[in-house]
């Protein structure tokens, strides 16, 4: 049974506790590597992931016991209109040793290596440094407590999961974000930064993304 989240959050409180694809408009092919305007952190909600197509693909993320709540998806350069993608930097794939900076940054090494493929090659750094700020952008955001990773399922709002956000991190506003959903559930949660990564940053084209349902399913984690 799903709750409201507006009771989980009542019940937190309480208990003394106190949420695939880029965050634009269709992306121009290639582009020149450190030519963009600012990034998206794209935080995807694996319960979801796992239940619509990670099972299928027997990916590890979805096995009992590996199922948490947000993962990171990508860091994403972004025009203020689309964004660039392949941009051909680095030909050759991360070496091993760069690999190991994505380590606990993604769910899995082929997300990493596609995420390097398809969005870290337009941000004009080497594949480490890309695994590094990837790491650091995460790191700048607090997931608010009731949706670290919550026991049993629950329906909100997206305006509720963004108000969520936004209390929990200083700065950030909801015209930075955007809330995604897909088949009825909770997607993805995209947060701009600035392109120096010191701070979040308005982004109206992103923010216009943000799932249109008045309610969604927030499955619970294994």
């Amino acid at each position: 049974m799903l709750r409201p989240l507006a009771a989980v959050l009542a019940l937190a409180t309480l208990a003394g506790a106190f949420f695939a694809g880029p965050a634009a408009a269709q992306g121009r092919g290639g582009g020149e590597p450190g030519v963009f305007d600012f990034y998206v952190l794209a935080l995807s909600w694996s319960p979801t992931y796992c239940a619509l197509t990670g099972e299928r693909r027997n990916d590890r993320q979805c096995d009992p016991g590996r199922n948490p709540g947000f993962v990171v998806h990508g860091l994403w350069p972004q025009y203020d209109r689309g964004f660039p993608s392949e941009c051909g930097a680095f030909p050759r794939s991360p070496s091993r040793p760069a690999m190991e900076a994505a380590e606990g940054v993604f769910p899995s090494e082929g997300l990493a290596r596609h995420e390097w493929r398809q969005h870290g090659t337009c941000s004009g750094l080497d594949p480490a440094a890309y695994f590094r700020a990837t790491a650091r952008a995460r790191d700048a955001v607090t997931i608010p407590a009731a949706l670290v990773k919550p026991a049993e399922g629950l329906r909100a709002a997206p305006i509720d999961i963004a108000r969520q956000f936004v209390a929990a991190n200083p700065g950030l506003r909801p015209d930075m974000m955007s809330v995604t959903c897909k088949a009825g559930q909770l997607e993805e949660v995209r947060i701009c930064f600035t392109k120096d990564l010191r701070g979040f940053t308005p982004c109206p084209e992103v923010a216009r993304q943000n799932c249109r349902a008045g309610e969604m399913a927030v499955g619970a984690g294994r």
